[in-house]
């Protein structure tokens, strides 16, 4: 351990931080805290500081006029070369220890590699949870935050059956088909959300528990942004880069013409992953934008093994071997849904007039359990309105 002074911290704080206790490894971890406090919301100029000063503090002396020269404003300038900038740092620091969250910087061993590979990767993460879970291979799964009830049970199902075999499912823990992609990993396996704020600043607030629950079943929640970075609306098409980035794959599940999702999709087609779609209604805005990513060439999902089919060959050839002798992955049916599969049959079929008939069912509520039974994996539908208890 060393003891290092911080330039100016006896004089601007008194004695509540006088001498910051820090090790060499800490030592270089703080330079980088500094500059994300900062530079935080265009992270871009960093890469040229950490180029142009070696060792990274020499940064930290060289004074306003040096780093406008690099690309900083005067703000940003004056603020870097302040005395309390690495005083706020190291309380960062210590908090972030304090709550075990992991610092990556873009150079250790432990940050995600097929991250690392993307045009503008990151300089440090922020990782509550497992950070070893971003390093896995997995499958984003995103989509509209008003999703249809269709949208949502598809997302959920492909979180479930994706973690259940294995894979990592990424999202951006937003309402709507992220947080029912996540929730559908929790029952099956690991997921990772990566925020648009910081992480003492979850958004949005009704997905903490979830938050919460990811950190607790072995997955991670990332951000890139300070600790107390609020939830700007720039941050999020900026953080999807990150989404798409962390994974081998990215599936839409429902957007509209004009979604952000969409902007995933091409960041993932920019970083050469593999871009899928599930299939919507042809009438419904929801399904807009999916119906054109397919019609423009992305891969039809119509469940976890239309994934599977395009990922990277070795990691394919491995999941589908591990398939092989493995029972069926299925969520319960529920009372309503037990009720009706018990009308249904291997070897034949039964059209939805004969089921209102013998349910006594409308048409609309039948059909809605109907569709819950397929999307569990638990019907076949076939032309005509015809349903088959799957073997």
């Amino acid at each position: 351990m060393i003891v290092a002074s911080l330039p100016g911290a006896a004089r601007e704080n008194g004695d509540r931080f006088p001498r910051v206790v820090i090790d060499k490894v800490a030592d270089h971890r703080l330079y980088w805290l500094a500059l994300n406090l900062v530079l935080g919301d265009n992270l871009g100029p960093a890469q040229r500081i950490a180029e142009r000063f070696v060792p990274l503090e020499e940064a930290f002396r060289a004074g306003p006029g040096a780093l406008r020269g690099v690309g900083l404003n005067e703000s940003q300038a004056a603020r870097l070369s302040s005395a309390s900038i690495l005083d706020d740092a190291a309380r960062d620091l210590e908090r972030i220890e304090r709550r075990g969250i992991a610092l990556l910087l873009r150079e250790d061993a432990a940050y995600p590699a097929y991250l690392r590979e993307i045009y503008d990767p990151p300089p440090l993460l922020m990782c509550a949870g497992r950070a070893d879970a971003l390093s896995r291979p997995g499958v984003s799964v995103v989509g509209s935050r008003h999703p249809s009830p269709y949208g949502r049970a598809v997302a959920e199902r492909l979180g479930r059956d994706l973690a259940a075999r294995g894979l990592v499912v990424t999202s951006g823990l937003a309402v709507g088909i992220d947080a029912a992609a996540h929730w559908g990993a929790l029952r099956g396996g690991r997921t990772a959300a990566v925020l648009g704020s910081g992480l003492n600043v979850p958004y949005p607030k009704e997905n903490m528990k979830l938050m919460e629950k990811i950190v607790a079943n072995g997955g991670a929640v990332v951000s890139e942004y300070a600790l107390d970075a609020p939830p700007l609306a720039f941050h999020f098409p900026l953080r999807n880069r990150i989404i798409s980035g962390l994974s081998r794959a990215l599936v839409v599940v429902e957007a509209a013409r004009r979604s952000g999702s969409l902007i995933s999709a091409r960041l993932a087609l920019e970083q050469n992953r593999e871009v899928m779609a599930v299939p919507g209604n042809v009438s419904s805005e929801l399904s807009a934008g999916t119906n054109a990513l397919i019609q423009a060439g992305a891969k039809l999902v119509r469940d976890w093994t239309d994934v599977a089919a395009e990922l990277p060959p070795p990691l394919r050839d491995e999941f589908l071997a591990s398939e092989a002798g493995r029972g069926d992955v299925r969520a319960e049916p529920g009372p309503e849904g037990l009720g009706v599969l018990a009308l249904l049959r291997e070897d034949a079929l039964a059209d939805v007039d004969e089921l209102v008939e013998r349910t006594g069912r409308s048409v609309s509520e039948l059909l809605t359990v109907l569709l819950d039974l397929e999307l569990k994996g638990w019907v076949l539908q076939h032309p005509g309105k015809r349903f088959q208890r799957r073997p």
